[in-house]
């Protein structure tokens, strides 16, 4: 496994570990902004330890747009 150093947008002076096949593991941020989206949508199963940062990011993408869905005003005809 290769390591990296990250900057601040990811953890502060922290390694973080590059799997083998090039994927990096959600940051703590992503993990943190996921489950407060997941819990507040009331889907539970959106988070999940151990997520690639892409999958991550994609599903805060996906909870994000389901929250601006909800909060837009009812359709009338």
């Amino acid at each position: 496994m290769e390591q990296e150093k990250r900057g601040p947008e990811g953890q502060e002076s922290q390694y973080m570990v590059r799997e083998a096949n090039g994927v990096e593991p959600m940051t703590v941020a992503q993990a943190d902004h996921l489950k407060t989206l997941a819990d507040q949508m009331h889907e539970p199963d959106a988070f999940e330890q151990g997520l690639s940062s892409r999958e991550a990011s994609r599903r805060i993408d996906v909870l994000l747009e389901k929250i601006r869905i909800c909060d837009l005003p009812p359709h009338t005809d």
